[in-house]
């Protein structure tokens, strides 16, 4: 519905904000506290000729509004603000630039890098507080009234339990980029995450909560134009109500529900990773496209008494001042809206300390954190916070508010260490089996609260942790190896691919130890896309703006005959996770609680079965140990299961710890343990042993329970 020519808007509305369709117009209602004047620009079909400038006609609280009749869905606009170009005191108002609307739902076009986004004259002796005239609407995609409407039927929130929660990471387009077995506008896009086929193979890894990169339309970056690179990641937002137009083969918002609804059908959550501590848009020298332009001193932290500069906690050069109520309102109405127009199961939040910062620093019971945990809807969500950001102060992991879990980066290197061979991890080791108890164990927190992963988008690649002692990020063409330095990474003997028949066996069986280790810790599992077929990324640890085959999935290594046997390994380790309460993570575990026949819920055996001595838990060179829990599963019988690990060189023998139950004969169990997993032979078949000694081999894990897989007693 196109809207008539009129001279002016009526007044409208100050709620909601954004452009809102009620079937007889558009009401259009932005935030700016110190805008003089602002403009509703409307456009032709095309997004290239401006066809009318109409000056919102009211102003309520800050919030200028005006209503358009006649208009509706598919109409095109942005916006102009006038004010002051004080810099110097962070006002940056310039009405030669064209706007995007904060609360856009649609994008039509993309950005143009060219010199005339900037409010400023580029390569000006007076830099930013030089002013530009030049007219940025021919470089600025428009925005999309949109309509809301979509036929859910009678879909649900998945709503699975924490304790059974098994997260798979994965990037929309580098999933299906190399997809041949779809048509070619689909790859890349939410069509390809709607597929049966990907739907089915997250089923066989027993995935159940798709976690995407983001989603949001975000800008690419200049510097890595000029380099001949992408950004792929997408963490420089550019409009958080927005989808990235390329996700949307066909332009349709309804894509992208389309492919949530049958993700739920099958039972999968879908939760999106959002930036809200920065924008795309860089520092004060950075374009002028959306926020900066309607009101820069309220949208981002300005250096006090020096507003011409951010403040940048978040290393992207700027940060939302999100205890502005306005910044807040618009971050919390964004998460609603994608969780009430999308059906998002939850969020996983891009550097949260940023997003819990007031002006004395960190604080867990911030006003961000306080408005989503008194949310009805948010509040019942999934909730993922990046426990870390650049400002002081940063790095707060176990400190975030109960209802949110966290990353655990502890756990990722802690793990990598501990079977690389490092001296003195067994104690770390044990804590990240546990829970990390020693990071969340408090405000009545459970163990899910602790994200367990071996790798994620940034940094190696599982794979390439067992192949490379150090990063190459030479495909970055940047001045130096960007990305983190230490990654705890060991290459074996041979540094990157290797045809070394006995290398590539060693690096294999490390691998799936630490598959096995990520599977049976308490905690929430997540595993990043291609872990499952061994995908490298050939040693770059900074993917970010590789949007090519390094950072796309081979499927047709899936298919080969490693990739498909490590995919059977996984299911495995994942089918075990669900079938045995011990292996979940409902509450943490102390070894302080007695189920039946005197079992603890947690014991922890050296090689001879003996409980390990605290003079024991000290020695630096020791990498083997034994931990058994116990748990009552739904029949209210004590099940208990053993996992025996080995991270040393050699072969190691274990006497198996007596159980209440056993009885014996000559110090030889009558009742066995039934093996339910060694990953030194992922093949070998279920066995009951009676004998009281096993051999663990080096670099694997043995899982034994008092029950087969599937089996209830």
């Amino acid at each position: 519905m196109a809207a008539n020519h009129v001279d002016q808007l009526l007044p409208g509305l100050p709620y909601p904000l954004g452009a809102n369709f009620d079937g007889l117009g558009v009401n259009f209602a932005v935030f700016s506290a110190n805008a003089e004047k602002i403009q509703l620009c409307l456009f032709d079909p095309s997004g290239r000729i401006e066809l009318e400038r109409l000056t919102l006609p009211e102003c309520t609280d800050e919030i200028w509004h005006g209503y358009l009749p006649n208009a509706g869905p598919g109409l095109l606009y942005g916006y102009r603000a006038h004010g002051p170009y004080d810099p110097p005191h962070g006002q940056r108002f310039n009405p030669n630039k064209l706007l995007l609307d904060p609360y856009v739902r649609q994008l039509s076009g993309t950005v143009r890098l060219t010199d005339a986004l900037f409010g400023y004259r580029i390569n000006a002796a007076r830099a930013d507080l030089s002013f530009d005239k030049r007219d940025s609407a021919p470089t600025v995609p428009k925005c999309i009234v949109t309509d809301p409407g979509f036929n859910w039927g009678n879909d649900r929130l998945p709503a699975v339990p924490w304790s059974r929660t098994l997260i798979y990471e994965a990037h929309v387009r580098g999933i299906s980029m190399l997809r041949d077995d779809l048509k070619v506008p689909e790859r890349g896009t939410f069509a390809a995450l709607a597929d049966p086929r990907f739907i089915d193979h997250l089923l066989k890894l027993g995935v159940t909560t798709l976690e995407l990169l983001p989603v949001h339309a975000f800008l690419q970056d200049r510097f890595l134009i000029e380099r001949g690179l992408r950004n792929y990641w997408g963490y420089s937002t550019l409009a958080f109500f927005a989808p990235e137009p390329s996700y949307l083969s066909k332009g349709s918002l309804n894509e992208m529900r389309m492919a949530i609804r049958r993700l739920h059908a099958a039972g999968i959550e879908v939760i999106l990773d959002v930036v809200y501590n920065h924008t795309g848009c860089g520092n004060e020298r950075g374009p002028t496209i959306a926020l900066r332009g309607l009101d820069n001193a309220s949208y981002f932290r300005l250096m006090p008494g020096q507003e011409r500069f951010h403040i940048d906690d978040t290393g992207c050069g700027n940060t939302l001042n999100i205890s502005h109520p306005r910044v807040l309102q618009m971050v919390m109405d964004s998460l609603r809206y994608w969780a009430e127009a999308f059906h998002i199961d939850g969020f996983r939040f891009d550097l949260g300390v940023t997003l819990g910062r007031e002006g004395t620093g960190f604080d867990p019971g911030s006003g961000f954190f306080d408005a989503i945990l008194q949310d009805p809807l948010l509040s019942r969500l999934k909730l993922i916070s990046e426990p870390w950001d650049l400002g002081p102060g940063g790095y707060q992991l176990g400190n975030l508010p109960p209802g949110f879990s966290e990353w655990n980066d502890k756990f990722r290197d802690g793990v990598r260490r501990f079977w690389r061979g490092d001296a003195g991890q067994r104690g770390d080791f044990a804590a990240r089996l546990s829970g990390s108890g020693d990071l969340f164990d408090h405000r009545h927190r459970r163990p899910w609260a602790s994200i367990n992963f071996l790798a994620s988008h940034d940094g190696f690649t599982l794979r390439d942790v067992v192949s490379y002692a150090e990063p190459h990020n030479e495909a970055n063409r940047a001045d130096a190896n960007d990305g983190q330095a230490e990654h705890f990474s060991a290459n074996w003997g041979v540094e990157g691919a290797s045809d070394d028949p006995q290398i590539c066996e060693l690096r294999e069986r490390v691998a799936r130890a630490m598959l096995a280790t990520l599977m049976f810790a308490q905690g929430t599992p997540m595993l990043l896309a291609g872990d499952e077929f061994g995908r490298t990324q050939q040693g770059n640890s900074n993917a970010y703006c590789q949007d090519n085959r390094i950072s796309w999935l081979d499927w047709d290594q899936a298919a080969g005959p490693d990739g498909s046997a490590l995919i059977q390994y996984v299911s495995k380790l994942s089918a075990l996770r669900r079938d045995f309460e011990a292996l979940q993570s409902v509450r943490f575990l102390h070894g302080e609680h007695t189920l039946g026949l005197g079992i603890a819920d947690i014991a922890w055996f050296d090689e001879s079965g003996q409980a390990l001595s605290a003079e024991e838990w000290q020695n630096p060179e020791t990498r083997a140990f034994a931990v058994q829990r116990a748990a009552l599963n739904p029949d209210g019988v004590t099940e208990v299961v053993l996992m025996i690990v080995n991270a040393g060189p050699d072969p190691i023998d274990f006497n198996f710890p007596q159980r209440a139950d056993d009885a014996t004969v000559d110090d030889t169990p009558a009742v066995g343990w039934h093996l339910l997993l060694d990953s030194a032979r992922p093949d070998a078949p279920g066995e009951t042993l009676t004998a009281a000694t096993v051999t663990t081999q080096a670099h694997s894990v043995m899982l034994f329970g008092s029950r087969r897989l599937g089996e209830r007693k």
